[in-house]
Formats: structure tokens, C-alpha cells, sequence
């Protein structure tokens, strides 16, 4: 408990830093350069190396680009602590219900199109959701996907939380999903991907291998805990359908933004494999006029034989074998 709270302290120190260093930038060069060099990494990377460096080795049958479909399969409250920019009175009936369609309809589109192209994906998943919609999780369990955890329900965070508050959180959020799938949770994905310094450790220290919270690399790599093994998983927030669509782009660009994704990692994989992830909301991509488009999208990858759609824990197993 002391290391984890020490290191809370130090990491925000390192961040003070950083800001002084911002500081004296515009005081002068000479200063700035002999504070930069005080400017603190995270201290999470076993290893702090350039994509040039790596290791040459295969996925599984020699495919090359390893892609993991992430849906974010969640629950919010009606009405969120502190009101949100929806709410119309003590009830945010227009985010919840719009919300709620991605649960009650569009996640059973995104089904459709990964059953058909014959690829599990891996779910963030709520806790919440166990108890509110039992039988979503009976039918996603029996498609074979994975779960990972995602917090209690999306309308809190981790950001800010007291230790043991966060501790109690995470233990609930992973106990309340292995007791409904009979499976331990073996990643995890923040709410809004946020994390406390002491996150990581939480979550390590409980058998969690691997969060897409971070997302620094196109291939996987271990990250320092306290106890325990913790590896960064590329989620593909680049190409994420809630921020996307979010802004008023089409479907039509939505596809040509995954396909572009895609290409530019496909052609790299053929000198380092890679790995993409594709997040998706089904009350986004679920969506009755978007809903092709995430199908192209994935008729597209489909065509080139490199390319292996896996679960998140698949493609941990498959880069610590070749590691060995």
C-alpha cells in the first residue's frame, strides 16, 4: 500500500517538473535545456525503445497483423451524479435512452457482422451489465468472445479515486464478471481510459495481463508493476467510433478511415507484425445507417491473407510464446 502511494507522489512530482521546465522555456534556451534534461518518464516501460529495434517474429500460421475487435458493451445512469450536458431535468432521458439502443438493438447488428465473418471479438465490459442484462452476457459468452474488465458503469471513471476506493472498485468490477462467465478477466480498459498512478499495480497485483489504455505502440510490450505482469495492448483509439462519429463524420469516412488504418499497418507488418484494434459502440456503430460501413470495413481486412482477427488474451499468448 506505502510503494503505490509513494509512487502517486513521485510520478506528480515528475509532473511538476515538467511543468517548471514549460516554465523556463520562455525565460530562455539555456535554462530550458539544463531543466529538460530532469523531465521525468513514467517509469512503466520495462523497455523505452524505437519501433526499429524490435525483434523480428510471426503471429500464429504466419500471419502478420494480429486485429482484435473491441466492443464497449455498457451501462450509464439516468441520472448521472452532477446532471450531464443531456439532461433536460432530473432525468437525462435523451443520453440514456440513446445510450441504451447501442444494448438493446445495435450490439446484436455488430454480432451479425462479426458472426458472419466468423471472428469473437473482445468486449469491454461493464460489471453493470451482468445484473441489468443477464442474457446479453448468456449470448455474447456464447459466441465465444472475451470480456474484459471495464469498470462498474460508464458513468464514473477511476480518474481521482482514492486508493482503497479504487481497489474495492476494480476487485468488484472483476468479481462480479468472472461470477456471471465462470472465466477470470484477464484485460482491462478503463472508463474513458483513465487510470490512476496506481492502476497498473491494482490490477497486476490480481492477475490482470494486459490493458488497452495505453496506447504507444503498435506492438505489445511489458510494463513496470509493483508485483506481477502487465503488458499494453494497442486498443486503436485513433480510430475510435465514439470520438469519430461524435464530431458529424459519415459512415462513408468511417470506412475509409479504418481501411486506412488498416493498410498502413498491413504493409508495416510485413517488416515488424503489428496489431490493430478496432473500438466500437454499439449505440455509434450500431446504428441502423452505420452498420454497413463497420461490415465493409471488415470484408475489407478479410481479403488479405495476413491477417489474424484474435481475442486479447490470443494475441498476449501468441507475443509472450515468441518472446520466450
Amino acid at each position: 500500500m506505502k510503494s503505490r502511494v509513494n509512487r502517486r507522489h513521485f510520478l506528480r512530482r515528475g509532473l511538476a517538473v515538467g511543468a517548471a521546465a514549460g516554465a523556463l522555456a520562455a525565460s530562455g534556451k539555456e535554462a530550458f535545456a539544463q531543466m529538460a534534461a530532469k523531465v521525468v518518464r513514467p517509469e512503466r516501460f520495462e523497455e523505452d525503445s524505437l519501433i526499429l529495434e524490435r525483434k523480428r517474429f510471426t503471429w500464429p500460421g504466419g500471419k502478420t497483423l494480429a486485429v482484435w475487435i473491441i466492443p464497449n458493451v455498457e451501462v450509464f445512469l439516468l441520472n448521472p451524479p452532477g446532471g450531464s450536458q443531456h439532461t433536460q431535468g432530473d432525468e437525462d432521458v435523451l443520453g440514456y435512452t440513446w445510450r441504451e439502443y447501442g444494448m438493446r438493438v445495435g450490439l446484436w447488428r455488430i454480432a451479425d457482422v462479426i458472426d458472419q465473418a466468423n471472428i469473437r471479438a473482445t468486449v469491454a465490459l461493464n460489471a453493470g451489465v451482468c445484473d441489468v442484462w443477464p442474457k446479453a452476457i448468456e449470448e455474447m459468452d456464447k459466441r465465444g468472445w472475451e470480456m474484459m474488465g471495464h469498470n462498474l458503469t460508464n458513468s464514473r471513471s477511476l480518474r481521482n479515486l482514492p486508493l482503497d476506493k479504487e481497489e474495492t472498485l476494480i476487485h468488484t468490477t472483476l468479481k462480479v464478471i468472472e461470477q456471471a462467465t465462470g472465466k477470470k478477466v484477464r484485460g482491462w480498459l478503463g472508463t474513458r481510459l483513465g487510470e490512476t498512478f496506481s492502476t497498473l499495480d491494482v490490477l497486476a497485483e490480481v492477475g490482470v495481463r494486459y490493458t488497452g489504455d495505453w496506447n504507444n505502440d503498435d506492438v505489445p510490450y511489458r510494463m513496470k508493476t509493483m508485483s506481477g505482469e502487465m503488458y499494453a495492448l494497442n486498443y486503436g483509439n485513433a480510430i475510435n467510433d465514439i470520438s469519430f462519429y461524435g464530431k458529424g463524420h459519415t459512415g462513408e469516412e468511417y470506412y475509409q478511415m479504418v481501411a486506412n488504418q488498416f493498410d498502413t499497418l498491413y504493409a508495416d507488418s510485413q517488416k515488424l507484425p503489428r496489431v490493430m484494434g478496432i473500438p466500437l459502440h454499439p449505440f455509434h456503430t450500431g446504428e441502423p445507417l452505420r452498420i454497413k460501413h463497420f461490415q465493409k470495413a471488415v470484408e475489407y481486412m478479410k481479403k488479405q491473407d495476413k491477417v489474424w482477427f484474435a481475442t486479447g488474451s490470443e494475441i498476449l499468448d501468441a507475443y509472450l510464446k515468441v518472446q520466450e
